[in-house]
This record gives structure tokens, C-alpha cells and sequence, in this order.
């Protein structure tokens, strides 16, 4: 058992500490450089060491445990309500301690360096999605200037912009056709690299049985099931479907007092890329629910729940509403370690 808390601010170079007792009192403060923080965890006996989560707090927790103690990653903003006063390296460390006696702060999960790989992975594919995007708009808003227009996405710019700079009749200063030459080339190389960044994605889909059983689920593909392992890991650090539906941020907001009790919209909490993507899986498996619907195909009883939904309040609630219903389902499949049925909606029930 750990005899002392240690909370750490972590830095680039220089790193606040603060060793409290069992009772929580501070004993001691350190202001430590990098090599002197190494040195110091070293020597210490088996502790519980307090981070707050960020760029990197998994290195150090990762650090941390391989020596044998015991780690919480706390979330930034829970540990900032506990902060009095002025914003300081030895204030956050105070606030650290604090929010550690808060039973209702579950810390965060480090990742493991896959996890964090394939993390950067998507975020590099998402900066270059928006790169590609920023490039077709400018080469749609260039031809608009000369009369040209183009329909909206990629595959229409880029099979139309060949075309345009090699017929003569229209009215384009050599210079334009150089830089919308210039421009295509660098569609095509973003595109080469997003496929190539899809490609390892897959790699690590095919590689975790957790993410293979996920895109069982209709409406979860390759993105948003790597997202969901890189991001959160172990479904099972969450105590039910709800809390996690709840940790995504597709949970109502609540406005309550005494016998009144308001529900608003989602409180979008968590990780934005990762809710972004179930709610399009929302989207695209309702859809989908649609167009089996209008073919008079027999439908499982989740696309029913959502045609349903639908008609009743819109296809952008239902979409958020199925994307809840996905991330439970999600949450139950990776719990009890089983295979998605879609049609014994039992079989995935979530706690």
C-alpha cells in the first residue's frame, strides 16, 4: 500500500512536485528539472503518483508504472475546480491532491504506445482531410472568378480540373491553368497520403479483436472503431453503457431543481472527434434504415426504433439518438466479449 501521494505538474523542462501524507498534508515541495524528476521517482519506495491528463502524462505514467507505482491521470478540468487562487505550477499541484479525495473523478486510462500511435494517425489524417478540402474550395473559388463552376467534393474537382486546363475555349490566363495544375498535384499527393494513413489503420483494425467485433455494428466502420480503441482503450473501465454514452457526450443535458426536472440537448462533453464520427455512423446507419424501408425490405428491430424515431422527431435527433444507441451497443459488445446480432437486440443489451 502507498504510503505517500505525489502530485506532479508536469512541464517541458521544469517540473513542480508536491508529497503529501496518508492524512493529505504536504510534507514536501520540489521544484525539479527533468534528469532531477527521473532521479527522484527512482528513489522513491512504492507510491501513488497524481498527473493531470495531457500531451504527456502517458509517457510519464507509462514511466511511473514500470517502476512499480501507482498512478492517476486526472481530467484538466475536474482538477481546475479545485484550484484556489492564482494559476500556479504549485497551485496545480495542490488542486491535484484535492480532486484525488473526489470519489466521483474517475481518472483516465493511460495508453499504451499503440494506442497513441494510432491516435496520431488519425489526427494526421484528419488535418490532411482538412488540408484537401481547403485546396478543392480554392481551386472551385479561382474558376468561379472566370465564370466556371463546379459542383461541391472532391471527386468532381478533381476529374474536372484536368479537363478545364487542357480545352483551350475557356477563358483561363496560363498563369491560372500553372497554379490549378499545381494545385491537383497536391489533391492527388493529400489523397495518396490519407489512403496510405487509411492503410495503416486497417492494419491496426485487423490486429484488435475489440475493434473487429466492433464493425459488426452498423453504422461503426473503420474510422470510429480504431478511434474508439485508440481513445478510450478497455471499454470496460466504464461502469455501464450509460456512463459511457455519458463520457462521449451524447447524453442530455440536465437543467434540474426540486420537483423540476429539464432535459436539453447532448452536453457534448469528451472527445469531439470521436462523438463526430458516431453521430455520422448515426446518420449512415439511418439511412441505410431508410432505404431497406423504402425497398420493403425486413427491417432489425434497431433500424425499425430508428425509421421510428425519424418520423417522429426529425432525421438529426434520430441520427444523435441512434449514435447513442451505437455507443451502448458498442460498450456491450466489448464488455461480454461477444458478436454483434442484430437481430436478438437482447443479446447486446447494455448495462
Amino acid at each position: 500500500m502507498a504510503t505517500m501521494t505525489i502530485a506532479i505538474d508536469l512541464a517541458k523542462s521544469v517540473f513542480e512536485v508536491a508529497v503529501a501524507d496518508r492524512s493529505n498534508r504536504i510534507t514536501d515541495r520540489k521544484r525539479l528539472s527533468r534528469r532531477q524528476l527521473e532521479r527522484f521517482i527512482d528513489a522513491q519506495p512504492a507510491s501513488h503518483f497524481l498527473l493531470e491528463a495531457c500531451s504527456m502524462a502517458n509517457f510519464w505514467g507509462r514511466y511511473l508504472q514500470e517502476r512499480g507505482h501507482e498512478v492517476s491521470v486526472l481530467p484538466p478540468h475536474y482538477v481546475a475546480a479545485y484550484r484556489r487562487g492564482n494559476k500556479t505550477d504549485r497551485s496545480d499541484t495542490v488542486a491535484l491532491l484535492e480532486a484525488s479525495r473526489a470519489p466521483d473523478i474517475q481518472p483516465v486510462a493511460i495508453k499504451t504506445p499503440e494506442q497513441q500511435s494510432l491516435q496520431q494517425l488519425h489526427r494526421l489524417r484528419e488535418q490532411w482531410v482538412s488540408t484537401r478540402t481547403a485546396r478543392v474550395n480554392s481551386a472551385r473559388a479561382i474558376l468561379r472568378e472566370y465564370g466556371i463552376t463546379l459542383a461541391g467534393g472532391v471527386a468532381a474537382v478533381r476529374k474536372a480540373i484536368p479537363v478545364i486546363i487542357e480545352d483551350g475555349e475557356q477563358p483561363l490566363p496560363d498563369a491560372m491553368r500553372a497554379m490549378l495544375f499545381t494545385l491537383l498535384e497536391e489533391i492527388q499527393s493529400l489523397d495518396e497520403r490519407i489512403a496510405q494513413t487509411e492503410r495503416h489503420i486497417e492494419a491496426y483494425r485487423k490486429a484488435d479483436a475489440d475493434a473487429r467485433r466492433l464493425s459488426q455494428v452498423p453504422g461503426l466502420g473503420l474510422l470510429t472503431t480504431t478511434a474508439l480503441v485508440a481513445a478510450v482503450g478497455d471499454l470496460r473501465q466504464f461502469r455501464s453503457s450509460r456512463q459511457f454514452a455519458g463520457w462521449l457526450g451524447l447524453t442530455p443535458r440536465e437543467s434540474s431543481s426540486g420537483q423540476r426536472r429539464q432535459l436539453g440537448g447532448i452536453t457534448r462533453r469528451g472527445n469531439v472527434y470521436l462523438r463526430k464520427l458516431f453521430i455520422h455512423g448515426g446518420r449512415s446507419a439511418l439511412n441505410a434504415a431508410e432505404r431497406k424501408a423504402r425497398q420493403g425490405r425486413e427491417l432489425t428491430p434497431l433500424e425499425a426504433w430508428a425509421t421510428r424515431t425519424r418520423a417522429r422527431v426529425g432525421p438529426n435527433k434520430a441520427a444523435v439518438a441512434l449514435a447513442n444507441k451505437l455507443a451502448r451497443r458498442a460498450f456491450a459488445i466489448c464488455r461480454d466479449q461477444a458478436d454483434y446480432d442484430a437481430d436478438n437486440p437482447l443479446a447486446t443489451q447494455a448495462a
